[in-house]
């Protein structure tokens, strides 16, 4: 219980310890399949589409459902909340663990996402009740923010040491005891919260934020990897023919999920754009990298894992001289010079061919990484600074669904013009499942000839690396605009 003077005390410690448990599993989640592609790709035979769905369904979901699932919680109480996302979450990774076809599997992942969503709010929300003291609390969100960022670089990590021991489903079945411990520990640990009634909670609002996030993505993805259709871009014309209800719909309520306003703080919205971006370099370039190592390069999910923990050298590196110079240093310089270098690991990719070295890919990767990481790391109090004090809940809820949809929108986007690209290249003879994912070329390539075979790998690594290239072309430009952003949208601010 909290002290005399306002201070946590053990409870509130143990307490923060146990919520760090599932954000780290939320966290993990994102990332925890990305060397299960090529066992997924043998067991369940998905399509290109039906990839990306499957690595995209939990993000996208769960960026959709944070804000209305946060404002639920005010309401029905967040301790309450995070009970009941934790048991679902558990159920829907025993699902996800022995999904027997693609379509089940994405269902699953869907479930996950939406789980996910009840109970993330609330890990951070009930962060902020127990710990009343300013000080302690900006330590307890700092522990908070280092473990997400922790599961999102471990995730793949992770899922390679598993999948080097078991089959892929084990990815999922991690998360199991993980829910349980909180589901029992939760009533003794955790304070309950209900924040006073302002309204009526916002359904129709809900229901039009999902509305418009999944028929955006679905069109986007499906146009990039199968090319001009009909219904793919109707889709996506209704998902922003959606979102422009949502806007008024924001403007009339009398409680919305979202209060505008906040986006008229220059600073506020500044940093929601920052960590968007950000989070759209870091992420959606690590699906390329952890198949080219394992695809193209041959290396077991074990192996492949650990090459890919690299990285995360240069990223921890980038976070304590951003740290460092956040003091001293106008934010404008810090984030410019954060993208800027973002875009040249994004070009050195475009350099890296199948038989590369791997100091290139490795160095490219952690470079991108540390740009990223490094804008995240100064802008994330920013966010709750330029809101008043009683926004801060709503403040931090929009920013944790901006990251993660700019990580999902990375992995779609970026995954999505390396598809097109792929299939563009393959010869028109090859087999189906070999001209629709690097994946599929070397199931397939296991039950040829050794000669037929080698035709085939080469030149599926070869268009595989093509689409790559592409995706850091665009991650370069998309990089250059938003070091131009940054520096437009922060240069009046003055270091902390």
């Amino acid at each position: 219980m909290t002290t005399d003077h306002g201070r946590a005390g053990r409870r509130e410690w143990l307490g923060l310890a146990l919520l760090l448990l599932p954000t780290l599993v939320l966290a993990t989640d994102m990332g925890v399949l990305f060397f299960a592609v090529p066992f997924i790709s043998t067991d369940l035979r998905p399509s290109g589409t039906q990839q990306l769905w499957i690595m995209d369904m939990y993000s996208f979901l769960l960026a959709g459902l944070l804000i209305p699932m946060g404002a639920l919680g005010d309401r029905i109480g967040r301790r309450r909340l995070l009970i009941g996302g934790t048991a679902a979450f558990a159920a829907a990774s025993l699902v996800a663990a022995w999904a027997d076809g693609a379509n089940q599997l994405i269902a699953a992942r869907a479930l996950l996402g939406v789980a996910g969503a009840v109970f993330g709010p609330s890990t951070l929300a009930l962060v902020r009740n127990m710990f009343p003291d300013p000080k302690q609390r900006q330590a307890a969100i700092g522990a908070w923010s280092g473990v997400m960022m922790a599961g999102a670089t471990l995730g793949p990590v992770i899922g390679g040491v598993l999948l080097e021991h078991f089959w892929w489903g084990s990815a999922f079945l991690i998360a199991v005891p993980v829910m349980l411990l909180v589901m029992a520990a939760a009533p003794f640990l955790l304070p309950e919260y209900r924040a006073p009634q302002q309204g009526r909670f916002d359904l129709a609002g809900a229901v039009l934020s999902i509305a418009t996030v999944l028929p955006v993505v679905y069109g986007i993805k499906t146009l990039a990897v199968d090319g001009w259709s009909p219904r793919p871009a109707l889709v996506l014309a209704a998902g922003l023919l959606v979102g422009a209800g949502l806007a008024v719909r924001l403007r009339t309520a009398a409680a919305p999920l979202i209060d505008l306003s906040l986006f008229r703080i220059r600073t506020y919205s500044g940093a929601i754009t920052v960590n968007t971006i950000a989070m759209f370099a870091m992420m959606g370039f690590t699906l390329f990298t952890s198949q080219y190592l394992q695809l193209v390069k041959g290396y077991g999910p074990l192996a492949a894992s650990l090459w890919a923990l690299l990285p995360s050298v240069g990223v921890g590196a980038a976070v304590g001289g951003f740290g460092a110079l956040a003091g001293r240093v106008r934010p404008a310089i810090l984030l410019t010079g954060g993208f800027l270098a973002s875009a040249a690991g994004f070009a050195a990719m475009a350099f890296v061919v199948p038989d590369s070295s791997l100091v290139l890919p490795l160095t490219a990767a952690g470079v991108i990484a540390a740009g990223a990481v490094g804008t995240v790391s100064i802008t994330g109090e920013m966010v709750l600074a330029a809101a008043p004090a009683e926004r801060a809940g709503a403040a931090g809820a929009t920013s944790e669904t901006a990251q993660e949809l700019g990580s999902s929108l990375g992995i779609a986007v970026l995954g999505a013009a390396g598809a097109a690209i792929y299939r563009a290249r393959m010869d028109g003879s090859a087999p189906d499942a070999a001209r629709d994912t690097l994946g599929g070329a070397v199931t397939t390539a296991a039950h040829l000839p050794s000669d037929t075979a080698g035709h085939l790998l080469t030149a599926a690594r070869d268009a595989f690396t093509a689409g790559m290239h592409l995706a850091a072309v665009v991650g370069v430009l998309v990089m250059l605009g938003a070091a131009l952003a940054a520096h437009l949208l922060m240069r009046h601010l003055r270091p902390a």
